[in-house]
C-alpha cells in the first residue's frame, strides 16, 4: 500500500476537504500548520463505514476504501506526535513516521474483531514514532533492548512529574536524586542502577568524532584521532604480511648465503637469546671459540650483516 498522506506545496488559506462520491478531495497545502489545519477538517467515518471500507480493503483490495481509512485518522497521528515534542525532533517528521504506522495499521486491520481502527491503530503509530526518535535522537542509540526501551520513554515523562512545579525545560534536563531514583525504579519495575545507566546516556550530549576547528583557524584533536584503528587498513595489512616474511622465510634464505663461520656468528650475535633473557654471544665469547681476535669477529659480522641487507632487499623486491 503507498502512502497517501497529502503532500505540502505553496502555502494558502485551507478550505475545508470534503467527501466526493468517489473519493476524497484535499486542497493544495504548505506549512505543517496547514496541514494540521486540513487533516482536523477530513470527515471521521461512522463505525459502519469504517467496516465496510476495511471489508473493501480485505476482500477486494480496494486502494480508495484503504485511503479513506487512512486520511479519516490523520488527526490521530498529529495528536500522538504532540506527545514526543521534547525530543528535539521536527513535529513534521514525527507525523511522517507515524503516518507510516497508520497505513501499517490500516493494512492489517481487521473489523471482525469487534475493534474500532483508532483504537488499533495507535499502537502502530506510536511504534514507528517510537523507532523514528531512537534513530535520530542520538548518533549513537541509546536503548535497544526492551526494557531499556520502556526506560527511555518513560523517564522524561515521570521527570516532569516529579518536577511539577519547574519552572522551566531546564529544570526537567537536571540529574535526577536519589530519593527520585528510588521512586523512578519502584515505577518502571527495574533496578535502580538501569535508571542511572539510562539517566546518564540520556543527559550526555553528541561529541564529533571529525576535529573541529579551532579559535585559530587550525584543526583540533577529535575523538577520531585516538579511537581509528589502522590495524586492519590494507596498507597496514600488507607492511605486516611482508615483515612477517622477512623475519622468517627472508632471514632464512639470506642465511643460507652466508658461509657457516659467518652464520654462525650473526646467528649467536642476534638471533639467540640466553635462559637469562639476555642477549647473544659476546665477541669475546666468540674470539675464544674460533681462536681469534674479538675485533677479526667484528669486522666478519660486519661483512656478514652487509651480506644479510642486500639479500633481504633484493628479496623483498
Amino acid at each position: 500500500m503507498t502512502a497517501m498522506t497529502p503532500a505540502l506545496s505553496s502555502a494558502a488559506p485551507v478550505p475545508a476537504p470534503v467527501w466526493s462520491s468517489t473519493s476524497l478531495t484535499l486542497p493544495p497545502l504548505g506549512n505543517l500548520d496547514a496541514y494540521i489545519s486540513a487533516v482536523n477538517r477530513i470527515p471521521m467515518l461512522t463505525a459502519e463505514e469504517e467496516r465496510d471500507c476495511a471489508r473493501r480493503w480485505r476482500e477486494q483490495h480496494d486502494l480508495e476504501a484503504a485511503g479513506r481509512l487512512v486520511l479519516s485518522h490523520l488527526r490521530l497521528v498529529v495528536a500522538i506526535s504532540r506527545q514526543y515534542l521534547g525530543y528535539g525532533l521536527p513535529q513534521a517528521d514525527l507525523i511522517q513516521e507515524g503516518n507510516i504506522g497508520l497505513m501499517k495499521a490500516v493494512k492489517r486491520f481487521d473489523p471482525a474483531q469487534g475493534v474500532r481502527l483508532v483504537s488499533y491503530a495507535v499502537h502502530w503509530i506510536k511504534a514507528e514514532i517510537h523507532e523514528f526518535i531512537l534513530r535520530n535522537w542520538r548518533m549513537v542509540k541509546v536503548a535497544t533492548t526492551k526494557a531499556q526501551r520502556k526506560l527511555f520513554f518513560n523517564l522524561r515523562a515521570l521527570k516532569r512529574d516529579l518536577r511539577a512545579g519547574a519552572a522551566d525545560e531546564d529544570a526537567v534536563r537536571e540529574r535526577l536524586s536519589d530519593a527520585e531514583i528510588d521512586v523512578v525504579a519502584r515505577e518502571l519495575k527495574v533496578s535502580r542502577d538501569d535508571v542511572i545507566e539510562m539517566e546518564t546516556r540520556l543527559s550526555g550530549g553528541d561529541v564529533a568524532l571529525d576535529p573541529l576547528p579551532g579559535d585559530d583557524g587550525e584543526d583540533t584533536h577529535g575523538p577520531i584521532a585516538y579511537l581509528a584503528d589502522h590495524r586492519h587498513e590494507p596498507t597496514a595489512v600488507l607492511e605486516a604480511r611482508e615483515r612477517e616474511l622477512l623475519a622468517s622465510e627472508g632471514i632464512e634464505r639470506a642465511l643460507a648465503q652466508l658461509d657457516e663461520r659467518s652464520r654462525r656468528i650473526v646467528t649467536a650475535r642476534w638471533l639467540q637469546v640466553n635462559d637469562d633473557g639476555s642477549g647473544g654471544a659476546t665477541l669475546q665469547e666468540l674470539a675464544h671459540e674460533y681462536g681469534v681476535s674479538a675485533e677479526r669477529i667484528r669486522q666478519i659480522e660486519a661483512a656478514a650483516l652487509k651480506k644479510l641487507r642486500k639479500a633481504l632487499e633484493a628479496y623483498a623486491a
